[in-house]
């Protein structure tokens, strides 16, 4: 060991400083500090403990010796005497010596923890006036300790105290971590569970779309799930994402339908601080946080081209721009689309990117329209019956009249799934208790006037058709101005923004190109 009178204690400080804190992993910090004062302190072994008044006993924190070093907790209780000694408050950190073989054997150490015999150092930390816990050297040549050793040591209270501190810190983050993670497992085990139940038809109607799923789940590549609207679409999306290696990533839903244009871009690929007006702070978009997981684009064939561009290049290059940024952000998210579009239509209309199309047709899967599954209904209707049954809170689960399934079987369902749903919740609204019989399927009576809405087979106006007619109306009496005094927009109480929308889904001209369109002057 070093002469005594040719250390230099600033650096011994220092050094064993460096060590003791230089590490987060607290038995690899303990193991580098050991192998350093080893020089000026016989020293073959070193343990953190703290104590736990609660549970009057001391539990290991991590240990270290010369070949390896170890964080696994270990707990013994403590000894009576010192649970008396360790009720007194001290300020001031304490060393202490173990050199006799009598005094070593009347400690809890180093039997208890199964560590190596011999002489003992024990210095109890205290920072900012608070107790922290204990290092416990030990040597195994037999080398006593001094006053001199108690002296560098002491030099040492306040950095281990902090590496003590740190540590324990560091262990409940990482154990909060894992609670969280094991939350967050449960929890998707149940959001699995729920859509395998929701999946009804699995063995029937859906036996070949579930088939698909099952092709195409572990794999990274796009899905496009074609089908008329209220069949299921996102269900099938869900089932995918739980079924795949990223199950337990984020799965962000996005309806491209419900997002303004002026706002897609930001809501899909984020945008800087101050990259428009309003924008008060950075914003991460919907494929930022479904990075590693899964994004679901429903009703991408309402999605503006300019948005389509963009969408292109992170299928293509997986990386975005936020609006208003110059950096590159790489996206690892797989991407599954659906309309209830034609979207070759849609491309020969100009309204639907070609090469965007073919990227994201990789995988196509049709999901079949209710009428055409009819033998799932039964099985659906008790499902949707037992899930309303919760949401109305009702006492008892009712039953069906003997004629409720056939007529519910002879139905065409232009609705789908979503139809039936609401088929069902609107007959547990109105039994009263009794069984459900549909009666009202397809026309809804009124007791006042006695009139009977018209069934979905008689021939009607659409409801594109009537918006569109009252659009080119309002256009018309505004001589072809959207917003303004007297413009369109006014005229039908909306937001100028909102209708140029709705004019370019209808296929309404305007702008200055077409004001001679609605122009009545000669």
């Amino acid at each position: 060991m070093t002469d005594q009178l040719k250390v230099d204690e600033n650096k011994f400080f220092r050094e064993s400083t460096m060590r003791i804190c230089g590490n987060l992993e607290i038995d690899k910090a303990l193991q580098d500090c050991l192998h350093y004062i080893r020089d000026y302190i016989p020293a073959d072994f070193m343990g953190f403990v703290i104590y736990l008044p609660d549970e009057k006993s001391y539990e290991t924190i991590a240990v270290a010796h010369l070949t390896g070093s170890d964080t696994l907790p270990v707990k013994v209780p403590a000894m009576e005497r010192e649970v008396k000694k360790l009720s007194v408050d001290f300020t001031k950190p304490r060393v202490t010596i173990f050199n006799q073989p009598s005094e070593i054997t009347q400690r809890q150490f180093p039997s208890t923890f199964n560590w190596p015999e011999g002489p003992t150092m024990v210095i109890e930390m205290v920072l900012s006036g608070k107790r922290m816990g204990a290092l416990i050297i030990i040597n195994e040549q037999n080398q006593n300790y001094s006053k001199y050793h108690t002296r560098l040591l002491s030099l040492l209270n306040e950095p281990l105290g902090i590496a003590l501190t740190n540590s324990i810190r560091y262990r409940r983050v990482n154990q909060l971590k894992n609670i969280l993670a094991d939350d967050k497992r449960y929890l998707q085990n149940e959001l699995l569970n729920l859509t395998e139940h929701e999946i009804i038809g699995e063995r029937q109607g859906l036996k070949k779309i579930m088939k698909s799923v099952y092709q195409v789940a572990p794999m990274n590549s796009p899905v496009l799930l074609l089908g008329e609207t209220g069949v299921g679409k996102e269900v099938i999306a869900n089932a995918i994402h739980q079924l795949s290696p990223r199950c337990d990533a984020p799965f962000i839903k996005v309806n491209c339908g419900a997002i303004s244009d002026q706002l897609v871009d930001s809501e899909l690929f984020g945008h800087e601080k101050g990259a428009f007006t309003g924008a008060i702070a950075r914003k991460r978009g919907r494929f930022e946080r479904a990075h590693g997981g899964t994004i679901f684009l429903d009703e991408i064939g309402e999605l503006p081209l300019e948005a389509q561009v963009r969408l292109l290049r992170v299928l293509q290059d997986k990386q975005l721009e936020r609006v208003g940024g110059e950096e590159s952000i790489p996206v690892d998210c797989r991407i599954i689309t659906a309309t209830h579009r034609d979207l070759p239509n849609m491309i020969d209309n100009g309204k639907f990117r070609k090469d965007l199309y073919f990227r994201l047709k990789i995988f196509p899967i049709m999901i079949p329209s209710l009428r055409e599954r009819k033998v799932d209904i039964p099985l659906l209707v008790q499902h949707f019956i037992r899930k309303k049954t919760r949401e109305l809170a009702l006492s008892q689960l009712p039953s069906l009249s003997p004629e409720a399934l056939p007529r519910l079987m002879a139905y065409e369902w232009p609705g789908n799934v979503r139809e039936l749903e609401n088929a069902v919740e609107r007959a547990l609204i109105v039994s009263q208790g009794m069984p459900l019989n549909f009666e009202d399927l397809g026309g809804y009576h009124t007791k006042e006037t006695g009139t009977t809405i018209k069934n979905h087979d008689e021939s009607f106006t659409s409801l594109e058709d009537i918006i569109k007619r009252q659009i080119i109306e309002a256009m018309e009496a505004a001589r072809g101005r959207v917003e303004g005094k007297k413009g369109a927009a006014e005229l039908l109480a909306i937001h100028p923004g909102t209708l140029r929308q709705k004019m370019r889904k209808l296929d309404i001209p305007f702008g200055r190109n077409a004001l001679h369109l609605y122009n009545n002057e000669s």
